[in-house]
Parts: C-alpha cells; sequence; structure tokens
C-alpha cells in the first residue's frame, strides 16, 4: 500500500514527537523527517526526500512558519502545507493562507479531524475550517466596508463587458486614472486579474448578476 510522506516542522522537540507518533498511526501516511525550525527544513528538504504535505508550525525561531510557507512555494510548489499552531488569531490565519497554506488547525485539534484534513489538502489542495472561513469572510467584509464609493462604482462596471477606456469614460475619469483604480484593487483585494476583482464584487453584493 502507498504511503502518503509526511514532514513535520515544530520546534518543540516532544511535541514534534508525539505529532509524529499519531501521523505514523494513520494507515495511509508515513512522516519522514521532522525539523525544529524553517531553516533546518529548507537545508533538508530536495527532490530524493520530497514530502507530498508538511505539517507546519507557525511561530519558531530563525525562520518561522510563514516564512518557510513562501520559500517552500516558490522552490518546491507542488507540495501541501497543512498549518498547524496555536494561534487562532485572524491576522496570522489570513497570512498563513496567503502565504500558500492549503489549511490551518490548531494543535488540540482530534487526531481523526487531523487525518481527514491531510487526506482533503491532498486531494483537493485546500482545508478549510470553520475557523479560516469565519477570518476569511471577516477580512473580505472589511475590505469592503473601506472600499472608496468610486472604487465600488469601478467595481460594478468592471463586472460588465464595458472595457477599461469605456469604464473610464463612463466614470468622466481617464483611462489613466481607471489604470490607477485596478491596480489599486489589485493589492487591495489581493487579486490577479480582472476575474478576481470580478469574483470579489459577486461574492460580496456589490454587483448582483
Amino acid at each position: 500500500m502507498k504511503k502518503y510522506k509526511v514532514a513535520i516542522v515544530e520546534d518543540y522537540k516532544l511535541l514534534a514527537q508525539a505529532i509524529s507518533g499519531i501521523v505514523n498511526s494513520f494507515e495511509h501516511f508515513e512522516v519522514i523527517f521532522t525539523c525544529e525550525n524553517g531553516k533546518i527544513f529548507t537545508e533538508t528538504i530536495s527532490e530524493k526526500n520530497l514530502p507530498d504535505v508538511i505539517l507546519m508550525d507557525i511561530n519558531m525561531p530563525i525562520m518561522n512558519g510563514i516564512e518557510t510557507t513562501k520559500w517552500l512555494k516558490e522552490n518546491f510548489p507542488n507540495v501541501h502545507v497543512l498549518a498547524l499552531s496555536v494561534e487562532d488569531d485572524e491576522k496570522t490565519i489570513l497570512e498563513m493562507i496567503k502565504s500558500g497554506a492549503g489549511g490551518y488547525l490548531l494543535k488540540d485539534v482530534d487526531k481523526n479531524i487531523l487525518e481527514n484534513a491531510l487526506l482533503t489538502i491532498l486531494e483537493t489542495r485546500i482545508y478549510y475550517t470553520k475557523l479560516v472561513n469565519e477570518a476569511i469572510l471577516h477580512s473580505l467584509n472589511k475590505e469592503k466596508e473601506q472600499l472608496k464609493d468610486t472604487e465600488i462604482t469601478f467595481l460594478k462596471l468592471i463586472c460588465t463587458e464595458l472595457t477599461y477606456k469605456e469604464i473610464a469614460d463612463k466614470m468622466h475619469l481617464s483611462p489613466k486614472t481607471i489604470d490607477g483604480y485596478r491596480d489599486q484593487l489589485f493589492v487591495k483585494l489581493n487579486v490577479k486579474n480582472r476575474i478576481g476583482l470580478v469574483l470579489f464584487a459577486i461574492k460580496n453584493k456589490i454587483y448582483i448578476p
């Protein structure tokens, strides 16, 4: 039977050993190595010992989980990351998800949930709990509240078939100003293209098809 390979990045040795024992008890998983921090992890991982998924702590010395996940996604983008932390604040959760983690669990999670999360993240690339969904939703609502009236108007028009030049004409603004709105919203809403803006507008009921 094929077993998925797991690596654990956790600075508390005793906890790392405990997590390792739990994961090794799962039918479809085996731990291939553990590391005390992100720096050691970047020096350990290679194509020869590539894990399928990483259980990543966040608060670690030298190189934390957010920095390590960003590095991993740049160097080994197909390796999945499941954050395992004691931190439950919105800022940390969102930073970890934005850095490339496919899921986020608290360390007091039941082992059956951990096993299911590992399987799910391998099958679908993401495993979002209620905790993560609430953090994302709250963040989106805050971003919506912070939008200016002109940005909201622009988002409504971006959902139509109008070109950027036609949107500029309709808003009585220059194409350069419209390009500025677009680029600012890319950064503010953490999206990369017009489709991302449209999806944000629909999801937050700024535009109703």
